[in-house]
Parts: structure tokens; sequence; C-alpha cells
């Protein structure tokens, strides 16, 4: 691994830059998280490779500006991974502070981000990726592009299904569950509905699931990966979706259905319609864009709720499957 500290670039004591304002991160890569441009500037070479193992299969998709975000590695280390960012937000600032010497500050007006860790979170790949790279990315993106849902997203016979629902309903399982039945993967948890479309378009990061420890049970497969420690009190296991040939991919989709899941033992599979007021206030639960572009988040959001909104109740993975699948082809008949 390749860093470049602050003594070899300037001393600060010196050149009147206590801050390391002028630090240089020579090594640089554009990124395409959902298909948009972000420009990673660093002065390492293994922060490239974390990214690299986050988007590197993601092409560009939109032409939007490219977002930017610089990350300084110190030479610092303690032996051990630092703990779980705090997040707080003002205005247009995003801060993620986990500790004193790992931190980022976003500007979410500017569609800029800097952020300083040290070399202990570098030696835990998932805790760089998920804490500060893909979490500054999206928060980003969120800012200027796109509105985050916490939803999985699967497609069917090119109709896009969002499955929504509070912590435990199993968004996750049971998109994976639509994978491995053939349909087309998007997300687990986490949806992005793309501002300025004519249609409801939803990008998702089909190149990984995450499931819970406890998905072991339920799909044989996922027995074979090790649980990461990306998220303390969260335990995963995060499956890169290239070694599942079988799990067909897509990183957009139009969203025809949204899905309210409720899981109730010994329940058989059933759709009902679903409160328009409810879903309206999930959908208000994404966080709010600043400025001029809350206009058009709230716009993006009104047409979001155009999509079919239905609750499915049900038990077993496999027939909750077959009776969505069931209702998709049926309204194309």
């Amino acid at each position: 691994m390749k860093i470049i500290t602050s003594a070899d670039v300037v001393e600060p004591g010196i050149s009147g830059d206590p801050l390391l304002r002028n630090l240089n991160l020579p090594f640089k890569r554009v990124f395409h998280p959902l298909g948009f441009s972000v420009e990673v500037l660093t002065n390492s070479e293994e922060i490239l490779v974390a990214a690299e193992e986050s988007w590197g299969g993601l092409r560009r998709v939109f032409l939007e500006e490219p977002l930017e975000l610089r990350i300084a590695l110190g030479a610092g280390s303690s032996g051990v991974c630092p703990p779980v960012p705090v997040y707080r937000a003002q205005r247009n600032l995003l801060s993620i502070v986990a500790d004193a010497r790992n931190f980022a500050v976003c500007d979410r007006d500017q569609g800029f981000a800097f952020a300083w860790i040290d070399t202990d979170p570098v030696e835990h790949q998932s805790y760089v990726r998920y804490h500060f790279l893909e979490s500054i990315a999206l928060n980003l993106l969120s800012a200027f592009y796109v509105t985050p849902l916490h939803a999985a997203c699967v497609e069917f016979d090119g109709k896009g299904v969002l499955l929504c629902g509070n912590s435990g309903a199993g968004k996750s399982s049971l998109a994976f569950a639509c994978a491995r039945a053939g349909w087309k993967y998007i997300s687990d948890d986490a949806s992005y509905l793309v501002h300025r479309r004519s249609t409801r378009l939803i990008a998702g990061n089909s190149h990984q699931v995450r499931l819970r420890p406890s998905a072991r049970e339920l799909f044989p497969e996922v027995k074979s990966f090790t649980q990461t420690t990306w998220n303390a009190g969260k335990p995963s296991i995060e499956i890169p979706t290239a070694l599942l040939p079988y799990v067909a991919r897509a990183n957009h989709t139009t969203a025809e259905y949204i899905i309210f899941l409720n899981r109730m033992a010994g329940t058989g599979p059933e759709l009902v319609p679903f409160s328009r007021e409810v879903a309206r206030d999930w959908a208000n639960q994404s966080p709010a864009a600043t400025g001029d572009k809350h206009q058009v988040q709230a716009a993006s959001l009104r047409d979001l709720l155009n999509a079919q909104l239905l609750e499915l109740r049900y038990s077993e993975l496999e027939s909750a499957v077959d009776f969505l699948q069931e209702m998709i082809l049926g309204d194309s008949e």
C-alpha cells in the first residue's frame, strides 16, 4: 500500500498550512455509483481499491455533473477498527464522525465532501466502504440527483416492484428469493428514485446483496459466505452477485408496484389495497433536500405514489414470490 502523508508533501509548521489544506491527493479515479459520476481523489491507492470493490462494475448512465469526494489517509494507527460513526446535519452540511482521527464533512449544496481517516479503517475494508465511501457518495447523490427509499427492488416481466416495510419485514430476503426464482435483482433494502425522469425510475446497486446472518437458514448458498462487521450491532453477510451466476441483475427499473410487507406467522399470501396516506408518510421519511432541490424531490415522490400501492401479507417466501408473480402476469393479460 502506497501512502503519501503530510510529511512527504509539506511541513505544516514551515508552510503555514496547519490544517493540511494543501495536502497532495495524487491518486484520482471516477466511479459511477447508481450510474452517476463521482470523482475520488486520495493519497492512497488502497482507497481506490476499496472504491473499486464497491463500484468497479458500474458504468456511467446519467450525464449529470460529477460530484467530488476527497479522502486523505493519515499514518496513525491504534491497531483497532474505529467505532461506528455518528451522523449529524445542519442545513447543507453533514458530518460523519467516528473519532478525532476518522471523520468526514459533506457539503450537500456544493456536491463536495472531504474525509480524513487513519490506516486502521483501511485494514477493515468493509468499514471504510460502508461508512465512508458508500455513505458519503450516496449522501451527495441524494442531495442532487436521487431520493433514497428504504425499500428493496426487483423486476419481473419488465415491471419494477419496490418491497417496503419496517426492519425485519423481510425486504432483502424476499428480494433475494425473487432473484433466485428468475426475477431481475436491483437492490436489497436501499433503492433510489431518480429525479427529473418521465418514468418512476429506480436505481440500485445490483452488484451486491447484504443479508442478515439468519438468511443462512433460508438460502443454502449463503452458508459459504462469511459475516462482515461493517456496522456494529447489525451484522451482515455481503455477497457479490457476480458470484451467483443464476441471479439476473439490472441497475435500473420503472416502479409499477409498491408492496408493503406484512409478515405474519401462519398466513397464506394475500394482497390488499394499501393506504395512500400511509404510503405518503413512508415516502416523506426520505431525507429532505435543500433549496430548489427540495421541490424536485417532492415532485418525484408524488409521481412515485402513482404506482399501484398494495400490502402483501405472507409467511413463507416461496409462496409470496409465486403470488406476486401471478399478480404481475395477471395484470399483463
